[in-house]
Formats: structure tokens, sequence, C-alpha cells
């Protein structure tokens, strides 16, 4: 038996086990599971941005673990089956790639994603965006709804006319400042987000990920700036502004260790 069956077979039967027998895991429905699941694939996040291929290989086990657990459910509820599950997936990928499984020819990566909008389109989906999630993290979701009505068409021609447009909502945001309408200001300034993440899909930069990194350079630089306080006798509340940006300014020189 191939390798990666009896690891996955072993995988169902813990589980089966533990449904059974263990007082937690009996007590679990869809619902208790479902912030655990998305609080693990955070993780996975984490790890995945951090490059920590071993955190990688332990959350990847985790949420493994999720999705057994979440088939194990539906078939106690008669939903549907595990095998049912895998075969769905199986299905849905042959459909949607016809140039691999069928007779369709493709020249990139690009005409393939425009040919799975259209075969979902055809599967009975209304709009274009009705597959992205609610629940996504809205500067996710900015990206996604972009990219999918790119496949479309609804696209920029270039990259110097998306920026005119960030101008464009820099300046309608400054003019709602000015007037001092509160409403107007927070439309604006969402406006001006949505265009600057239009911009990263042009500059091929994943927004989540460049701000996440930009957030964890600047804890570590806080912290560092904690630190040195500390060591002078100080809190940061305790110091002047002037002294903070000295501290501020000298741990640029200073990058976590890798």
């Amino acid at each position: 038996m191939n390798p990666n069956a009896t690891a996955f077979l072993r995988l169902i039967t813990i589980m089966d086990e533990l449904r059974e027998q263990c007082p937690w895991d009996k007590e679990q429905t869809i619902q208790t599971l479902r912030p655990l699941t998305i609080e693990e694939t955070y993780e996975l996040a984490d790890a995945i941005s951090d490059q920590n291929w071993k955190g990688i290989k332990e959350e990847l086990g985790d949420l493994f673990l999720h999705l057994v657990f979440y088939a194990r459910i539906g078939s106690e509820q008669q939903q549907f089956s595990l095998e049912e599950v895998l075969h769905g997936v199986c299905e849905k990928l042959i459909y949607r790639h016809p140039h691999i499984y069928g007779d369709t020819q493709v020249k990139d990566g690009e005409e393939v994603k425009r040919n799975w909008e259209k075969l979902k389109m055809r599967e009975g989906k209304k709009s274009v965006l009705g597959g992205v999630p609610v629940s996504l993290p809205s500067m996710v979701k900015a990206t996604r709804i972009q990219d999918k009505a790119r496949q479309v068409g609804f696209e920029w021609e270039n990259r110097a006319d998306v920026w005119k447009k960030v101008e464009e909502e820099q300046q309608e945001l400054q003019e709602a400042i000015s007037s001092g309408n509160q409403m107007n200001i927070e439309e604006e300034f969402g406006d001006l987000l949505f265009s600057l993440i239009n911009y990263a899909r042009f500059l091929d930069v994943d927004p989540e990920g460049a701000l996440e990194k930009t957030n964890k350079k600047f804890i570590y630089r806080f912290q560092w700036m904690e630190e040195q306080a500390s060591l002078l006798g100080k809190k940061l509340q305790d110091m002047t502004l002037g002294e903070m940006d000295q501290l501020w300014n000298i741990s640029k020189t200073n990058p976590p260790q890798s």
C-alpha cells in the first residue's frame, strides 16, 4: 500500500477511536470546532510567513486532523462521508482542469484561472464574486475580489493608471478630512486602501503578507527599544519623544537574527 495511504488510514482510525472513547472529542460539534480550525489556519499562516518548515509540517497535521474530524461528524449526521468528500474534490478538480483531463488548450496560468471562473459559472454560480468567503479578513477579501473581477476582463490596463487612481483616492480622502464628515472620511479611507491593494497586485506584492512583515518589523524594533530603555534604568513612558526616536533609529541598524 502507498505509504501516504497507510498514514492517512492511521489518522482516520485514531480519529474514530477518539470520537468514540475520549470525553472531549465526543462533545465536539462543527460549531465548537470552527474557531479552533480558524486558529490552526492562522498558526499555519504564521509558520508560512516565517518559512518555518518544521512548524508548517506540524500545523498541516493539525489541519488534517480537523478535516477528518469534520468528515466524521458529517458521517454521524448522515450528511456525507469522508469518501464522498474526497471523491467530490477529485471530480471537481478533473472537471475544472479540462486542459489536463480533456482537449482544452491553454497558454499560461492566467488562462487557466479564467477558464476556472467560467466553469464555476456553468455550475450555477450567479456571480464570479460569489465564491469569496464573507468571513475573510478584509484585506485578503479585497485581493480576492479584485483577482476574480480580473478573470472576466474587469481590470486596469496598466500600472500607471492604477497609481493615478491611488492618487485620486488620496486627494478625495484629504477633501473628506477637510470637510470634517467622519462618515465620508471612513468611506474615502476604505477606497484608498482598496486602490492600494489593487496597485499591490500590479507590483506582484501580497498586501497581507507585506503588512504582516511590517508588523513584525515594528514589533521587533519597539521591543528592542523597551529592552534598551530598561538597560538605561528607564521606561519608554518616562522618555521624551526625541529620546525614543533616537533609540528607534538605532534599532534599524540592529535587525533581528534569522
